[in-house]
């Protein structure tokens, strides 16, 4: 998901940058590619390893990364729709996001309901080991409510249409609301526990998704609402872009300066490559889409700044991790086995289930 959105969010940047659609395009067939290949990594570890795999369910450092699999199918089948459209046909394209969007939807709900369930009734944490990893299974719904207005135009006109939108409004709502419920308990842990371990800082960015896919979310339910709903739900759909985005984006921006600064701190204290550095992009690449859908909205130039800038953070951030990341799997250090640690410490068997973040 991390590498589709470098294709989205590129696609909707203001101007016509020479080169950079069949950029974003080239990205978009790598984004597929990771994306197959680790659904077929994951099915053979569930058919040859299920007693370990279970065993991930039940581990806290762990089981929220299940929402990772729901966003890494959401976020390829938008960026299909969205540039992958000009290598394989609007048709294909349309076919493939559907199926992808379908998945991804009814994975995410299930994520969403059966990880806080399991922290519940079957993990054992305390205040104390909240991290922004908690927000994972939440987010996925609004990765839906942002990407399914792409499909609505290609449904029947009338009742088909219309189901689409409203449906990705409640997942929309469902998705803000929990994230409202979790996100307290992370930053009061944060403020009242002292910095995150070194391993575990970069997941500090994880909260800019929600943020900006939430800004996303509306903008795009105010693209696709003319004709859809009522002329009066329309415009008030045009409104609350506006007047929802603006200040989530603001609280964003806000957050984005204290994840960078915790993060350069970790960094002066020897903090070193893990898998956790993924979310330096994904939820950047939230922060654009939010940017451009608000330049949309407002015709203001600031926003179209905003998003060039970001999405400058963005590909930046997406070419470290991914020149790290390769180097971690040639020389096999990422293919380790696991160490033991602390349940908030184990990046090994993290990665074997947040590669969906590539």
């Amino acid at each position: 998901m991390g590498t589709a959105i470098v294709a989205t969010a590129g696609a909707g940047l203001p101007g016509q940058v020479p080169g950079l659609r069949t950029a974003c395009t080239t990205v978009w067939a790598l984004s597929l590619t990771l994306l197959l290949a680790l659904l077929c990594a994951r099915a053979l570890h569930w058919r040859h390893h299920r007693d370990q795999a279970r065993a991930h369910l039940l581990d806290p450092a762990v089981a929220p990364f299940y929402g990772c699999l729901a966003m890494a199918l959401l976020a390829v089948g938008g960026a299909t729709l969205t540039v992958g459209r000009d290598w394989i046909g609007i048709e294909a394209a349309v076919a493939l996001d559907a199926v992808l969007f379908t998945a991804g939807t009814v994975v995410g709900l299930a994520a969403a309901v059966a990880v806080p369930y399991l922290m519940a009734v079957r993990h054992r944490v305390e205040p104390g080991q909240a991290t922004p990893v908690w927000l994972l299974p939440v987010v996925a719904p609004m990765v839906s409510a942002a990407l399914g207005p792409l499909l609505v135009p290609h449904l029947p006109p009338g009742q088909p249409r219309e189901t689409l939108l409203l449906a990705c409004f409640a997942l929309f709502g469902l998705s803000l609301l929990a994230t409202f419920a979790m996100l307290p308990v992370v930053f009061a842990r944060l403020i009242t526990g002292g910095p995150l371990p070194l391993a575990l800082t970069p997941t500090l960015f994880l909260v800019l998704g929600p943020l900006g896919q939430s800004t996303t979310a509306v903008g795009n339910f105010a693209d696709v609402a003319p004709g859809v709903v009522p002329a009066s739900y329309s415009e008030g759909f045009g409104v609350f872009a506006v007047l929802y985005g603006v200040p989530v984006l603001g609280f964003a921006l806000l957050w984005f300066g204290l994840a960078t600064a915790h993060v350069l701190r970790a960094r002066r204290q020897g903090m070193g490559f893990a898998m956790t550095w993924w979310a330096f992009t994904f939820p950047v690449g939230t922060c654009v889409t939010g940017a451009e859908a608000l330049a949309r909205h407002t015709g203001l130039l600031a926003f179209d700044g905003l998003a060039v800038g970001l999405y400058v953070v963005l590909v930046a951030a997406w070419a470290t991790v991914a020149v790290h990341t390769a180097r971690g799997l040639l020389s096999g250090s990422l293919l380790a086995a696991p160490r033991q640690g602390p349940a908030a410490l184990r990046p090994a068997r993290v990665r074997t289930t947040s590669g969906a973040a590539r």
